[in-house]
């Protein structure tokens, strides 16, 4: 809104108004298009689990908290599609009116067994049976007694052109090496994961541009699909297609875990519609116009930005 593409934290409090009504206040947003990100998780998932979905020194007691958060806020958010109870025999049932899935925990919050489920490859991990039932992908950062941080879970199934076996591991900034202007933003790395982790629970937003609407935007192409065409990066301005791709980040701190639940839900608004509005247009056309070559880059964006730019520009 201000004219300028900057590289930022940008963490605000969570529950801050965005004029969403209700949705500010929710950690797991659903809507009308559930299905079609239920869809794209199942055939992520599919086509190979390892590839959307890894862990490293993830231990019971972090996975244990993350998933009863995820199922608390779920409940609490949103009681007309998910109900949890507990049972006589010391077991958690978790259910989903979305997918008509029932998922059996332990006390732990361990997944013991599915019902109502056809989902292939069966759920391996709670993290991954709740991923499904989702319209957000999952990250756990953690910290150990010595300060240094790792990713510790990722269940990445609508990657924005990273992948999930990349970065597992890795600490904030070597995450983060390939960000184009990351540099300062590194060398805080553990102060902002602290905060991360420490503070009240925190929302952000991140956008880039896509020519095509497809959640899933993996490094790797599927096994059959050519790399140009599923990059959704190729604008043709005899056909033009763009659309403003943007991430709603939620980080949710667990201090007594080191740990901290970081969800991404991705949006797509068209930019046929944003060029007709003259602020809106006209704010994202002198964004564009401010990223350095290495953003441009980084984007996706340094062959076709001149042609946007003209597009956009156009009545």
């Amino acid at each position: 809104m201000n004219g300028r593409y900057e590289v930022k934290p940008g963490m605000m409090a969570f529950g801050s108004c965005f004029g969403n009504g209700e949705a500010d206040n929710q950690v797991f947003q659903i809507d009308e298009n559930f299905a079609d990100y239920r869809q794209a998780k199942l055939l992520a998932r599919a086509e190979r689990l390892s590839k959307y979905y890894q862990t490293y020194n993830y231990s019971t007691a972090v996975a244990g908290a993350i998933a009863r958060l995820i199922v608390e806020r779920l409940t609490e958010d949103r009681p007309e599609y998910f109900g949890y109870q507990k049972s006589t025999a010391n077991t958690l049932i978790f259910h989903s009116q979305l997918t008509k899935e029932t998922l059996y925990l332990n006390a732990d919050w361990q997944l013991q067994r599915v019902e109502g489920s056809a989902v292939v490859p069966a759920y391996t991990s709670t993290l991954d049976a709740l991923a499904a039932q989702i319209q957000e992908d999952l990250t756990v950062i953690c910290r150990g007694n010595d300060g240094d941080s790792w990713l510790s879970a990722v269940h990445l199934c609508y990657p924005n052109h990273w992948s999930a076996e990349d970065k597992i591991g890795k600490d904030f900034a070597a995450i983060h090496t390939p960000v184009a202007g990351i540099e300062k933003i590194n060398r805080r790395a553990d102060a902002i994961v602290k905060t991360m982790i420490t503070n009240k629970p925190m929302v952000r937003f991140a956008w880039g541009l896509s020519t095509d609407t497809r959640l899933n935007h993996h490094p790797e192409a599927p096994p059959g699909v050519s790399v140009s065409q599923w990059q959704g990066r190729n604008f043709d301005p005899q056909n033009p297609k763009l659309y403003l791709r943007i991430e709603r980040q939620v980080i949710w701190g667990l201090p007594e875990y080191e740990a901290a639940l970081f969800t991404i839900r991705t949006y797509f608004r068209d930019c046929s519609l944003i060029k007709k509005d003259s602020l809106l247009g006209e704010k994202l056309c002198a964004a564009i116009e401010s990223m350095s070559l290495d953003s441009l880059v980084y984007k996706g964006l340094a062959d076709s930005k001149a042609n946007i730019l003209h597009w956009l520009n156009q009545v």
